[in-house]
């Protein structure tokens, strides 16, 4: 059956390829022997738009086209699918071999997969993966959210979309509107810039607030993409990064490995809690929230009042 379906993907890629014109559907329906031996009208509809949607993941570029008469065509012109020259050193191929197994997310990985086994039909070294020094620990990316897939979709065909979000001070979601631009892991997890069209502003989204389904919008962008979009750095500015002073907090023994990573001091008691000095900046009541029960803030008294503000809300919510 798996043979079959191949031949079958096979013939309608060399039509595709090789015709001077657009084929309709009826032609391509005469010329490939699974196709004739379909059945109904519907059954050849329903194989024949699977295939077609199976090719273009594969990376063939096909093209549809509307005649004079109302008919439409399709065609995979030569010149659209045809890699450019390569021309990766043995470094570069190792890189991308180590990057494709980064990827946790099965469709990704298998995306990646796939990626390479295209680069290497096209030139790339068969040896890019012997290039990579054997290593106990493998670098992984996690991408659970289920907004990633459709907003890397949307970023990728610049596509504005929907969503209800959450912010950590809130206890209930709002829609939001949203032309994204990138996305960016940091701290693992992931974050979303792009253009707030109800805020006319660029804003940073974290996904793992985003409530229910990422709906598609159509339309063009309303606002410019910048060449550089600095995902990392305005989450860093919100999340505390660029400090102003210390903060005083407990920390229950055990607990918010992070934020021992980055106190420039800390003491540990004896009564389960050690108490640790950090740098505090715009944003750090946000990050400090989501400790929980196991964290008390000491001092400043603003900064305690933020993170008693948003678990309130949250207890609320």
């Amino acid at each position: 059956m798996a043979i079959a379906k191949a031949e079958r993907l096979m013939n309608l890629a060399l039509c595709l390829r090789g015709a001077s014109r657009p084929l309709s559907k009826r032609e391509l329906r005469g010329s490939i022997e699974a196709y004739i031996e379909a059945g109904g009208e519907e059954a050849f509809n329903r194989m024949f738009e699977r295939d077609k949607d199976d090719l273009r993941e594969l990376g063939m570029v096909i093209e549809t086209v509307e005649s004079l008469d109302g008919d439409t065509g399709y065609i995979a012109r030569p010149d659209s699918n045809r890699l450019p020259p390569l021309s990766l050193d043995a470094a570069e191929a190792a890189a991308l071999g180590l990057a494709a197994k980064v990827w946790q997310q099965v469709r990704l990985a298998g995306a990646a997969g796939a990626a390479l086994q295209k680069l290497r039909a096209g030139g790339m070294p068969e040896t890019a993966d012997a290039e990579v020094p054997f290593s106990a620990l493998e670098p992984r990316i996690p991408a659970g959210e289920a907004s990633f897939e459709p907003l890397m979709i949307a970023c990728r065909d610049r596509r504005p979309v929907l969503f209800e979000y959450r912010k950590a001070s809130a206890a209930r979601s709002t829609p939001r509107t949203v032309e994204p631009w990138a996305l960016e892991c940091w701290r693992g997890h992931w974050y979303l810039a792009g253009w707030d069209r109800g805020r006319s502003d660029q804003r940073v989204f974290r996904l793992s607030r985003i409530i229910g389904k990422v709906r598609s919008r159509g339309g063009d962008f309303t606002a410019p993409v910048p060449d550089r979009v600095t995902v990392r750095e305005s989450v860093a500015a919100w999340a505390g990064e660029h400090a102003t002073g210390q903060a005083r907090i407990r920390l229950r023994a055990g607990s918010g490995y992070p934020l021992r990573a980055r106190a420039t001091e800390l003491v540990q008691g004896e009564d389960g809690w050690d108490e640790l000095e950090l740098p505090h900046g715009h944003g750090l009541g946000a990050w400090l929230a989501e400790f929980g029960p196991d964290l008390v803030v000491l001092e400043p008294a603003e900064l305690r009042a933020d993170v008693v503000d948003r678990l309130r809300a949250v207890a609320k919510g």
